[in-house]
């Protein structure tokens, strides 16, 4: 089956799974295409079950699909360019401390931690992955999703103070996370083959960082001069969506980070937007067409996300590793968040339900879920790896995502957290 085929056969579910959502279950629309999604994966075991294999078939386009694939290589730089586009780029320099802190100590630190820890706890259960696997599996759950965090604080109503740390934080962590993983990746094939990738790493993740700053940088400028220049919105739209596509193109044939670059150049064009237009209504059928593309690529990578539980190994082993790495990933990013927040605390103030709200929004996505099935088949633990990444994903989503509205209200009373904006 072509590419076509398939993404129009993903696109007519996405709708269905949307519209189902929207008429009966009624949950924020992330949330609810990927239940039923699950609820759709689940019917097919159990027809399999009663001899009716739909699972087969139904796993088969999936795989042909590559999950990871259409998201690294296709969905990702749109809607890492549409949620930087719509973000305050003077309330996120309000905010730089506390998000250049959890972006990259935070990621680092939670690497660490569930690395070390997973390994201890697998191995307890009779699943010894291996110290290099375990801190793979550290490095790609610890960066937070952007897109399930966009998804869900639309509606959670947070501060604007603590919605900028928790929005920003998670913009930029993608990028820093992709990174960590590709290095932690390639030390562990290195390994795998006898050879020492350490030397490698300031070099790599200088070219990777920097290199993603400069060309979202250079490309936002751009960007900007021409837009500048016209007031069309048919080809101000053509631009910043060649501004998306080219820019990650670009980082990864030079090996930067295209997360990076393409958060920076959402981020220069989103806010500088007064400047090269003085329409209004142009400037806002801008957003509002990066709006419509952010969520149908996002309910998108919601039915996907729900759909590979057909694809995926689940023997109970792993089933229970992944339920043991809950608490564990908890624990490192509540570790990651509370020593980041206080060590700031003693020059700002941050109000007492910070540290919560700031952990229990770090929601896992589709990014683990890409880049554990990223993980090349001659890494011994890859699939071990992606179930457990899965279990992960879904908790966060689910049980994470249903419940940080409330925790919002509760613990933020519907105020801001008392951080200077």
């Amino acid at each position: 089956m072509e590419l076509i085929p398939l993404f129009s056969a993903a696109l007519v579910t996405a709708a269905l799974f949307s519209w189902v959502n929207h008429r009966f279950i009624r949950l924020p629309t992330a949330i609810g295409v990927l239940i039923v999604a699950l609820g759709m994966s689940l019917g097919m075991f159990g027809l399999q079950a009663l001899g009716l294999d739909v699972r087969g078939p139904a796993a088969h386009a999936l795989e042909r699909l590559e999950f990871q694939h259409a998201l690294l290589d296709g969905m990702l730089a749109f809607l890492l360019f549409a949620g930087a586009l719509h973000v305050d780029i003077f309330g996120l320099y309000g905010q730089q401390q506390p998000i250049l802190w959890l972006a990259t100590a935070g990621v680092v630190v939670t690497t660490l931690v569930v690395g070390g820890a997973t390994w201890l706890a697998f191995g307890a259960l009779g699943l010894p992955l291996g110290l290099g696997p375990c801190f793979l599996f550290g490095a790609l759950i610890s960066p937070t999703d952007p897109i399930a965090v966009l998804a869900i604080l639309k509606q959670a109503r947070a501060p604007r103070s603590l919605e900028i740390k928790i929005v920003g934080e998670s913009l930029f962590n993608d990028g820093i996370g992709v990174v960590v993983f590709t290095v932690v990746l390639g030390a562990v094939v290195a390994t795998g083959h006898g050879g020492d990738h350490a030397g490698s790493l300031p070099a790599l993740l200088a070219q990777e960082v920097g290199g993603g700053l400069v060309l979202g940088l250079a490309g936002g400028a751009v960007a900007y001069l021409l837009m500048r220049s016209i007031e069309d919105l048919h080809v101000e739209l053509l631009i910043t969506f060649a501004l998306a596509a080219g820019v990650y193109a670009l980082a990864g044939a030079v090996h930067a980070s295209g997360p990076l670059a393409v958060v920076v150049a959402g981020l220069f064009v989103g806010n500088t937007e007064h400047r090269w237009t003085a329409d209004d209504e142009l400037a806002h059928a801008v957003h509002l067409f990066w709006e419509i593309v952010d969520d149908v690529l996002n309910t998108l990578l919601f039915v996907l996300i729900g759909l590979e539980v057909l694809v995926l190994d689940w023997q109970p082993r792993l089933l229970l590793a992944g339920l043991a790495a809950i608490p564990l990933v908890l624990l490192a990013r509540l570790l990651s968040v509370a020593g980041t927040l206080g060590a700031l605390g003693r020059f700002r103030s941050f109000s007492p339900g910070a540290v919560p709200i700031v952990t229990w929004a770090g929601l896992r996505g589709g990014i683990s879920v890409a880049l554990a099935l990223s993980i090349p088949a001659g890494v011994a633990a890859r699939g071990a790896l992606v179930t457990v990444t899965y279990v992960v994903v879904i908790f966060s989503i689910l049980v994470q995502g249903l419940t940080v509205g409330p925790l919002v209200r509760r613990l933020s009373g519907g105020t801001a957290d008392g951080t200077p904006s």
